[in-house]
Formats: C-alpha cells, sequence, structure tokens
C-alpha cells in the first residue's frame, strides 16, 4: 500500500498520473462505475475527469504530446524521458473528479503515482474586439434622414402609378 494523498477541497487545475500494474482487461474495467473510486480509495469521483489511457494508442503522440495539447500542461513540467519508459496504461485523474470536496487517497497497489502536473489557466485578459462590419458608416442621424428620403420617393412613386390608373381605367 502506498502512502496517502490528500486532496484540499477546492482544488482546481491539478493532474495526477498514474502508471497502472495490471493486466489490460483490469485496466479497461476502470472506466466501469465506481471502479477507479475504488482503486483509489475514495467514496466517489466524476468519471467524466478520470481517463484510462492505452500508451499504445498514443503512437506517434506520445503522452507528453496527449499532456500538453489535451490537458493544457505547460511543456516545461512535462519529463519525457519518464513518460516515454511508461507502458501499458495510466490513469489520469483532473482535481475535477473530487467535485471539490476534500478527499485522502489511498491507491491501491497495482497503481503509482507518476508525476503530479498543473494545468496552464485560461488568459481571460484579452479585450473584446468588434468587428468594422459591425460599426456604422453614417450616423444614426444621417441613416434616418436618407431612410425617410426613400420612403417618400417610393410612396411618391407608388401613388403616381395609383393615380395613372385610376386616370386611365376612367377614360
Amino acid at each position: 500500500m502506498t502512502d496517502p494523498l490528500t486532496i484540499p477541497a477546492g482544488e482546481r487545475g491539478v493532474i495526477r498520473l498514474f502508471a497502472l500494474d495490471m493486466p489490460p482487461q483490469q485496466a479497461r474495467f476502470l472506466n466501469e462505475p465506481g471502479a477507479a473510486a475504488q482503486m483509489l480509495g475514495v467514496a466517489d469521483l466524476d468519471p467524466a475527469q478520470i481517463d484510462i489511457i492505452n500508451i499504445a494508442e498514443l503512437a506517434g503522440v506520445g503522452l507528453g504530446e496527449y499532456l500538453t495539447q489535451g490537458c493544457s500542461v505547460a511543456p516545461d513540467q512535462i519529463d519525457q524521458t519518464a513518460l516515454a519508459a511508461i507502458t501499458g496504461h495510466v490513469l489520469l485523474v483532473r482535481s475535477r473528479a473530487f467535485r471539490g470536496l476534500a478527499a485522502n487517497l489511498t491507491p491501491s497497489p497495482q497503481l503509482s503515482l507518476v508525476a503530479t502536473f498543473t494545468e496552464t489557466p485560461a488568459d481571460w485578459s484579452a479585450k473584446p474586439r468588434q468587428a468594422a462590419s459591425l460599426k456604422p458608416r453614417v450616423s444614426p442621424r444621417v441613416g434616418r434622414s436618407q431612410a425617410r428620403r426613400i420612403g417618400f420617393s417610393l410612396f411618391a412613386v407608388i401613388m403616381a402609378l395609383i393615380f395613372a390608373l385610376v386616370f386611365w381605367m376612367a377614360k
């Protein structure tokens, strides 16, 4: 049994990577509801925040690239040599899996913590941009004036056609 890991309440942006020392059939079983929680020694986990990854399926991409591109982990946190040595399956657990609650993990002997990463937070500091096509080309006052002139012109043309038709029918 490994040392317990303490997850503080409200933890955000942390990813824990565990190597799995088990047959592939048992690793696939961890996708079943409650199985990963049982292996980590906790009561409940959000299954949407847990990934069981077969390293062989990442051929060409690699676990390091999966973490940087898919999980927003900064490249300087990743030890490519250590990740390349991992074979079989890994269990990736995000902080959100604990639903904001404190937890004490007592992982099964078949799990070994490889690394703990922090997600790079999104930069929301950019100012909103407005497309040039959304900006008015003329002032609202000039636009209303033009609309009135066009409307009056159309009204005058239609009325002239109606009077001409009535005059022609009266003959």
